[in-house]
């Protein structure tokens, strides 16, 4: 058994293809979607985050909304770019989401991927400390926002406060209980894999990770998800940890998907450069007829390692077919693989 999310970047544009114009249109089709595909039996709606971009950025609004409409489908972000958060106000935003949603939240955060304009962290107020790398400084936060979930008191309560303070040090409110056992890092190298396990994260690994030793990527990913297994457990972590993965996965069965994706039946990994010089693989997209797909998807050791897949959508195609998209592989692929 897997647990089976979507994954939606969240674009939106003025393009004649596109069932949706504007951040309105993505918003609202957002929490549409996730009430949808709650009903169909999808176990998870998950959003990316990025900023300074036609795609969804504020995640906590979003959550909240979707936590109020449904009742049981997990919520949650691939990832939130933590260099532009500040850790105190976002668990504040976190915890109301969390206990809106009654415990529903998994939150994916990290140092985040590459941007749309240079160091957009900077307009939003944040700088780099002497020595500093904005890697540094995302993880740094992350830290932070993590250990201040265990909803520990720091703060000196005000001897004259406007309303009466409980005994001791004061935490952030509202705290909810457990949402730190909720919490994941998306990583995208085996270091900071290894690193997630050791501070005991979750673990979300995407559709791309550092060219680590020229091995397919579903190979690299899941040697990836072993070392994650590893330092967690020799770091002495009880709770039974999360690793979820991403796959852009599309059943083809009627004349509408073959119109879609019928070309991207042949794709294979793909080789890139992020940031300089660092290089990528990119994983392929897997499309095609039922059958084919379940013998391909059967050979991905990644997914086989992970206990959550989280299939990326199209969402500029519209509710109805993302639904359309997400149903076909529940119903023709997820029974044949044991998923289901």
């Amino acid at each position: 058994m897997k647990k089976i999310g979507f994954l939606s970047f969240g674009h939106w544009g003025n393009h004649p293809s596109y069932d949706n114009k504007t951040a309105g249109d993505t918003l609202l089709q957002s929490i549409d979607l996730a009430v949808a595909a709650e009903e169909i039996g999808i176990d998870g709606a998950y959003f990316r985050v990025h900023h300074f971009a036609n795609q969804l950025a504020s995640p906590f609004p979003l959550l909240a909304a979707i936590g109020a409409k449904t009742k049981k489908i997990e919520i949650g972000t691939g990832v939130i770019d933590m260099r532009y958060e500040n850790p105190f106000y976002m668990v504040e935003n976190a915890g109301a989401a969390d206990l809106i949603s009654e415990g529903r939240l998994q939150l994916g955060i990290s140092r985040g991927s590459p941007e749309q304009v240079i160091d957009g962290w900077r307009y939003f107020g944040y700088d780099l400390e002497e020595g500093q790398t904005d890697t540094d400084m995302g993880r740094l936060k992350g830290l932070e926002f993590f250990d201040l979930l265990k909803g520990e008191g720091f703060a000196r309560p005000n001897p004259n406060p406007m309303f009466p303070n409980p005994p001791g040090l004061l935490r952030i409110e509202p705290h909810s209980e457990g949402l730190r056992d909720r919490i994941w890092w998306g990583s995208a190298s085996d270091a900071t894999a290894v690193w997630a396990g050791e501070v005991g994260m979750n673990l979300q690994s995407s559709t791309l990770k550092f060219d680590e030793s020229g091995k397919p990527f579903h190979i690299q990913q899941a040697e990836q998800i072993r070392l994650y297994k590893e330092a967690y457990k020799k770091a002495g972590h009880t709770r039974e940890p999360r690793v979820s993965v991403s796959r852009s996965i599309f059943a083809i069965v009627n004349d509408q998907d073959r119109y879609y994706f019928g070309q991207e039946a042949d794709r294979t990994d793909k080789i890139g450069v992020l940031e300089g010089n660092q290089r990528a693989i990119f994983g392929r997209s897997y499309a095609a007829e039922p059958e084919q797909l379940i013998q391909e998807l059967a050979q991905d050791e990644a997914i086989q390692e992970a206990d959550t897949l989280l299939l990326t959508i199209p969402n500029t195609l519209g509710v109805d077919y993302n639904v359309h998209v997400l149903e076909s592989i529940l119903k023709y692929v997820a029974p044949e693989l044991g998923w289901r």
